[in-house]
Protein backbone atom coordinates (compact mmCIF):
# COMPACT_ATOMS: atom_id res chain seq x y z
CA UNK A 1 0.00 0.00 0.00
CA UNK A 2 0.87 3.64 -0.36
CA UNK A 3 0.68 6.92 0.38
CA UNK A 4 -2.97 8.48 2.58
CA UNK A 5 -5.90 8.96 0.05
CA UNK A 6 -5.74 12.22 -1.28
CA UNK A 7 -9.56 12.43 -0.06
CA UNK A 8 -11.77 10.84 2.76
CA UNK A 9 -15.52 9.65 2.01
CA UNK A 10 -17.09 12.69 3.51
CA UNK A 11 -15.24 15.01 1.78
CA UNK A 12 -15.87 12.68 -1.54
CA UNK A 13 -19.77 12.33 -0.90
CA UNK A 14 -19.35 16.04 -0.74
CA UNK A 15 -17.79 16.59 -3.99
CA UNK A 16 -20.34 14.67 -5.68
CA UNK A 17 -23.14 16.23 -4.00
CA UNK A 18 -22.36 19.51 -5.39
CA UNK A 19 -20.98 18.33 -8.81
CA UNK A 20 -22.74 19.56 -11.73
CA UNK A 21 -20.46 17.70 -14.15
CA UNK A 22 -18.74 13.87 -13.57
CA UNK A 23 -15.70 14.47 -11.41
CA UNK A 24 -12.07 14.41 -12.33
CA UNK A 25 -10.24 12.17 -10.28
CA UNK A 26 -7.36 11.37 -12.47
CA UNK A 27 -4.44 9.86 -10.81
CA UNK A 28 -6.19 10.61 -7.08
CA UNK A 29 -4.99 8.70 -4.49
CA UNK A 30 -7.34 6.53 -2.80
CA UNK A 31 -5.75 3.31 -1.55
CA UNK A 32 -8.22 1.46 1.34
CA UNK A 33 -11.40 4.48 0.98
CA UNK A 34 -14.44 3.11 1.43
CA UNK A 35 -16.72 4.08 -1.53
CA UNK A 36 -19.40 1.85 -1.14
CA UNK A 37 -22.66 2.42 -2.83
CA UNK A 38 -21.44 6.23 -4.01
CA UNK A 39 -22.68 7.03 -7.13
CA UNK A 40 -18.89 7.78 -9.32
CA UNK A 41 -21.40 7.82 -12.96
CA UNK A 42 -18.57 8.85 -15.48
CA UNK A 43 -16.29 9.80 -13.07
CA UNK A 44 -12.92 9.86 -14.49
CA UNK A 45 -10.72 7.58 -12.32
CA UNK A 46 -7.65 7.25 -14.70
CA UNK A 47 -4.47 6.38 -13.02
CA UNK A 48 -6.16 6.36 -9.84
CA UNK A 49 -4.85 4.14 -6.92
CA UNK A 50 -7.70 2.31 -5.48
CA UNK A 51 -5.69 -1.00 -3.70
CA UNK A 52 -7.80 -2.09 -1.17
CA UNK A 53 -10.85 0.26 -2.19
CA UNK A 54 -14.07 -0.99 -1.12
CA UNK A 55 -16.63 -0.18 -4.06
CA UNK A 56 -19.35 -2.46 -3.18
CA UNK A 57 -22.33 -1.74 -4.78
CA UNK A 58 -20.94 1.57 -5.99
CA UNK A 59 -22.30 3.25 -9.20
CA UNK A 60 -19.16 3.41 -11.83
CA UNK A 61 -21.12 3.25 -14.87
CA UNK A 62 -19.61 4.70 -17.81
CA UNK A 63 -16.76 5.33 -15.75
CA UNK A 64 -12.84 5.68 -16.93
CA UNK A 65 -10.57 3.63 -14.35
CA UNK A 66 -8.19 2.71 -17.37
CA UNK A 67 -4.60 2.31 -15.84
CA UNK A 68 -6.03 1.97 -12.32
CA UNK A 69 -4.89 -0.07 -10.00
CA UNK A 70 -7.56 -1.98 -8.06
CA UNK A 71 -5.39 -4.25 -6.88
CA UNK A 72 -7.28 -6.42 -4.29
CA UNK A 73 -9.96 -4.03 -4.26
CA UNK A 74 -13.70 -5.01 -3.26
CA UNK A 75 -16.54 -4.40 -6.11
CA UNK A 76 -18.80 -6.79 -5.40
CA UNK A 77 -21.88 -5.74 -7.27
CA UNK A 78 -20.20 -3.09 -8.20
CA UNK A 79 -22.33 -1.03 -11.59
CA UNK A 80 -19.49 -1.39 -13.88
CA UNK A 81 -21.71 -1.26 -16.98
CA UNK A 82 -19.50 0.16 -20.13
CA UNK A 83 -16.71 0.92 -17.80
CA UNK A 84 -13.22 1.89 -18.96
CA UNK A 85 -11.16 -0.88 -17.99
CA UNK A 86 -8.08 -0.69 -20.02
CA UNK A 87 -5.19 -2.08 -18.29
CA UNK A 88 -6.46 -1.33 -15.13
CA UNK A 89 -4.92 -3.71 -12.62
CA UNK A 90 -7.66 -6.25 -11.04
CA UNK A 91 -5.26 -8.23 -9.40
CA UNK A 92 -7.12 -10.02 -6.57
CA UNK A 93 -10.09 -7.95 -7.02
CA UNK A 94 -13.89 -9.44 -6.26
CA UNK A 95 -15.92 -8.84 -8.58
CA UNK A 96 -18.56 -11.55 -7.65
CA UNK A 97 -21.88 -10.09 -8.78
CA UNK A 98 -20.74 -7.20 -10.38
CA UNK A 99 -22.46 -5.69 -13.73
CA UNK A 100 -19.90 -5.47 -16.16
CA UNK A 101 -21.78 -5.32 -19.50
CA UNK A 102 -20.16 -3.64 -22.17
CA UNK A 103 -16.96 -2.97 -20.18
CA UNK A 104 -13.78 -2.52 -21.84
CA UNK A 105 -11.29 -4.62 -19.85
CA UNK A 106 -8.51 -5.47 -23.02
CA UNK A 107 -5.00 -5.38 -21.23
CA UNK A 108 -6.19 -5.36 -17.83
CA UNK A 109 -4.77 -7.61 -15.43
CA UNK A 110 -6.66 -9.88 -13.47
CA UNK A 111 -4.45 -12.51 -11.62
CA UNK A 112 -6.33 -14.44 -8.30
CA UNK A 113 -9.63 -11.69 -9.56
CA UNK A 114 -13.24 -13.45 -8.16
CA UNK A 115 -15.56 -13.20 -11.50
CA UNK A 116 -18.41 -15.54 -9.78
CA UNK A 117 -21.78 -14.56 -11.31
CA UNK A 118 -20.61 -11.64 -12.81
CA UNK A 119 -22.40 -10.21 -15.23
CA UNK A 120 -19.50 -10.02 -18.70
CA UNK A 121 -22.35 -9.53 -21.37
CA UNK A 122 -20.26 -8.10 -24.59
CA UNK A 123 -17.64 -7.35 -22.11
CA UNK A 124 -14.07 -6.47 -24.55
CA UNK A 125 -11.64 -9.77 -23.02
CA UNK A 126 -9.45 -9.94 -26.25
CA UNK A 127 -6.30 -11.21 -25.26
CA UNK A 128 -6.96 -11.26 -21.39
CA UNK A 129 -5.29 -13.65 -19.24
CA UNK A 130 -8.34 -15.37 -17.66
CA UNK A 131 -5.92 -17.95 -16.46
CA UNK A 132 -7.85 -20.36 -13.23
CA UNK A 133 -10.17 -17.26 -12.73
CA UNK A 134 -13.05 -18.02 -11.29
CA UNK A 135 -16.19 -17.52 -14.02
CA UNK A 136 -18.65 -19.65 -11.86
CA UNK A 137 -22.24 -18.31 -13.44
CA UNK A 138 -20.53 -15.91 -14.79
CA UNK A 139 -22.43 -14.72 -18.08
CA UNK A 140 -20.46 -14.04 -20.91
CA UNK A 141 -23.08 -13.93 -23.62
CA UNK A 142 -21.57 -12.01 -26.59
CA UNK A 143 -18.57 -11.35 -24.45
CA UNK A 144 -15.46 -11.01 -27.10
CA UNK A 145 -12.29 -13.50 -26.04
CA UNK A 146 -10.47 -13.63 -28.76
CA UNK A 147 -7.07 -14.95 -27.97
CA UNK A 148 -8.10 -14.92 -24.33
CA UNK A 149 -6.24 -17.78 -22.01
CA UNK A 150 -8.88 -19.14 -20.34
CA UNK A 151 -6.79 -22.22 -19.53
CA UNK A 152 -7.65 -24.06 -16.02
CA UNK A 153 -10.59 -21.34 -15.61
CA UNK A 154 -13.62 -22.44 -14.02
CA UNK A 155 -16.75 -21.63 -16.52
CA UNK A 156 -19.03 -23.86 -14.54
CA UNK A 157 -22.80 -22.80 -14.98
CA UNK A 158 -21.00 -19.95 -17.24
CA UNK A 159 -23.20 -18.22 -20.09
CA UNK A 160 -21.03 -18.29 -23.66
CA UNK A 161 -23.75 -18.10 -25.58
CA UNK A 162 -22.19 -16.08 -28.97
CA UNK A 163 -19.34 -15.30 -26.90
CA UNK A 164 -16.15 -14.74 -29.40
CA UNK A 165 -13.47 -17.37 -28.71
CA UNK A 166 -11.82 -17.02 -31.88
CA UNK A 167 -7.88 -18.22 -30.62
CA UNK A 168 -9.05 -18.52 -27.26
CA UNK A 169 -7.05 -21.38 -25.34
CA UNK A 170 -9.59 -23.52 -23.29
CA UNK A 171 -7.28 -26.35 -21.99
CA UNK A 172 -7.83 -27.58 -18.69
CA UNK A 173 -10.74 -25.20 -18.32
CA UNK A 174 -14.16 -26.36 -16.33
CA UNK A 175 -17.10 -26.26 -18.26
CA UNK A 176 -19.25 -28.93 -16.00
CA UNK A 177 -22.92 -27.84 -14.94
CA UNK A 178 -24.74 -25.87 -17.06
CA UNK A 179 -22.81 -24.08 -19.14
CA UNK A 180 -23.94 -22.59 -22.61
CA UNK A 181 -21.70 -22.24 -25.19
CA UNK A 182 -24.06 -22.48 -28.46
Amino acid sequence: MSNEPDLTRKELVKLIAVATKPLDLTGAELTGLDLSRLNLHKTNLTNAILEGAILEGANLLDAKLAKADLTGADLTSAQLYKTDLTDANLTDANLTNANLTGANLNSAKLEGANLTYANLTYAKLEGVDLTGIDLTGANLEGANLTKANLTKANLTNANLTGAKLEGADLTDAKLEGKTRYY
